[in-house]
């Protein structure tokens, strides 16, 4: 599946400079999450573990074969995991 960075998901990378993310990241946590978050409907938040206290969380939608990133962010692992 084709995945599309929209244009404030491209100014997310100047934003969040500092944590240094890339494509491949985001587009890994899209194709590889380690968790999906569906509360948000039509709207997924895909989650993936960055190290023992961080995950990086991906919001996007799906329109026929494409994944349209609409944001990302990194997170605490312990307000978004589930047990």
């Amino acid at each position: 599946m084709e995945v599309h960075f929209t244009k404030h998901a491209r100014e997310k990378f100047k934003i969040l400079a500092n944590h240094k993310f890339s494509e491949e990241q985001i587009d890994d946590a899209v194709k590889n999450p380690d968790f999906i978050d569906y509360d948000r409907l039509p709207l997924f938040i895909a989650q993936k573990r960055l190290d023992n206290n961080h995950v990086l969380r991906v919001v996007y939608k799906v329109q026929k074969s494409t994944k349209i990133i609409i944001t990302f962010y990194p997170g605490r692992r312990k307000q978004y995991e589930k047990s």
